[in-house]
């Protein structure tokens, strides 16, 4: 295991879609350590593939004393309850705003030996579900925030020390369909 650099706001591979895991070996396993050894050592609720550089679909999360990951995720919505609150980013660093997200979620998936899981969550669990699940597809919670917000958060993320003026970031509106209007 070994803790690995996390890709920042600006970089490409956070915003392209992530292959498919279809090969549950000793790589996997290695990912899904350091994916959990570098969530762990920066304080984070979730942590996924892409933003360690890897454009596989993996994450692992450590919620509520539940540490755990999942490959190939997707997700399933038992009911239409929503929860608005505070989110960040290990990607985004140092920048919280309050994200709508579905309340409770089913996520099925897989372990790193491929055998079958399946996730229900509600709360802070089934946001991190979400968020995680998001980066596999090239979103970013920016992208699910209202106009006036990511505004805001564009302008905190430009005064930030850590931002790349070099490299032009991307803020886009969210491809996934949403059932209470996220990402519009």
């Amino acid at each position: 295991m070994t803790v690995q650099p996390i890709r920042l706001f600006g970089d490409p591979v956070l915003r392209s879609p992530a292959e498919a895991v279809v090969d549950f070996d000793k790589e996997l396993r290695k990912l899904v350590a350091d994916l959990t050894e570098t969530m762990q050592e920066a304080g984070g609720a979730g942590l996924a593939a892409p933003q360690l550089g890897v454009g596989l679909r993996v994450f692992a999360f450590d919620v509520d004393d539940v540490v755990g990951h999942l490959a190939n995720p997707v997700l399933e919505f038992p009911d239409a309850e929503e929860q608005d609150g505070t989110e960040g980013c290990l990607s985004i660093p140092g920048l919280y705003y309050d994200t709508k997200r579905r309340l409770n979620v089913v996520a099925k998936g897989f372990n790193e030996y491929g055998d079958p899981l399946q996730i229900v969550g509600t709360g802070l669990m089934a946001r991190c579900m979400q968020h995680e699940t998001d980066h596999l597809d090239g979103v970013l919670f920016l992208d699910r925030l209202d106009s006036d917000a990511r505004k805001a958060a564009m302008k905190e993320i430009r005064q930030a020390e850590w931002y790349d003026r070099d490299r032009p970031p991307t803020v886009k509106v969210s491809p996934h369909a949403s059932p209470f209007g996220l990402g519009r």
